[in-house]
């Protein structure tokens, strides 16, 4: 089994566990050896399908708004553990390839791995939610056909994505692209770097 393809499987599997209890506030049991590249995608997908349901929560029209405040903060830290994780997920990719000799030529991938992997958990929310709304039976047939419809684009999406990124890691593996880390240096969340915060001391 490829890479990309192992992601698939654990994000889809992890998406159905979140949906075993669909709480937001549920635990998160990894069944995956802590340390390893399984071990971090698995906690990738459970916070992304957390924020997923977080982010459903907060667009409740009548939804009071100290508790809107405290899920946007709440949101605020899911983000910044997304990427913390994307990150180590990347640090993983680094070390694997590290010390591989680059071919003449070789180039440097717009995005790295592990952005692409992120794209991937989503996808595998979008096509559980997507294939959910095609099974309502609450719901007219145009409804369902438009759903599903976007469910096979989702699917095809899905193809494609986890075909690209086995490329990128083949890539890497035959020297013809070399690997690149920007760590993210995100500012609101740093007091030394947005004006609000700082501005209070």
């Amino acid at each position: 089994m490829t890479f990309a393809n192992r992601c698939n499987e654990i994000f889809d599997q992890i998406v159905k566990l979140y949906h075993v209890t669909d709480d937001v506030d549920a635990e998160f049991n990894n069944p995956y050896e802590a340390g390893s590249i399984e071990n971090s995608l698995a906690r990738k997908n459970w916070i992304d399908a957390v924020q997923w349901h977080l982010e459903d929560i907060i667009r409740d029209e009548n939804i009071d708004p100290v508790e809107a405040l405290a899920l946007k903060r709440r949101i605020d830290r899911s983000n910044q553990d997304r990427t913390d994780l994307v990150e180590e997920i990347d640090t993983y990719f680094q070390q694997r390839y590290d010390g591989m000799t680059h071919q003449p030529g070789a180039t440097l991938n717009t995005e790295s791995p592990a952005w692409a992997i992120d794209r991937l958990s989503i996808l595998a929310l979008k096509i559980w939610h997507m294939r959910e709304q095609t099974e309502r039976s609450d719901a007219n047939a145009a409804h369902i056909a438009k759903c599903q419809a976007k469910l096979d684009v989702l699917l095809e999406q899905r193809v494609d994505l986890t075909t690209a990124i086995d490329q990128l890691l083949d890539d890497y593996a035959a020297g013809r692209k070399f690997m690149k880390i920007y760590r993210q240096m995100k500012m609101y969340n740093d007091p030394e770097t947005n004006p609000v915060l700082y501005g209070k001391k």
